[in-house]
């Protein structure tokens, strides 16, 4: 039996609590690939992988996404 938890999905208002970035900002980071992408959730919904934004956090100044 595996004992990992799942990666959660957060939504933009708990990414913003996490990180203390402003919108702007995050969009920023993310067009630049300072930050993780979102991901789709449905239709109109997306989030961003938990371990993402945690890998992210761990070294936010040295963070670049790749692919």
């Amino acid at each position: 039996m595996s004992t990992d938890t799942p990666d959660r999905i957060l939504r933009l208002d708990a990414v913003l609590d996490r990180t203390g970035l402003s919108r702007s900002t995050l969009y920023r980071k993310m067009e630049h690939g300072a930050f993780p992408k979102q991901i789709k959730i449905a239709e109109r919904c997306a989030g961003w992988r938990e371990s993402a934004v945690n890998a992210w956090l761990q070294n936010p100044m040295c963070y670049l996404e790749h692919g």
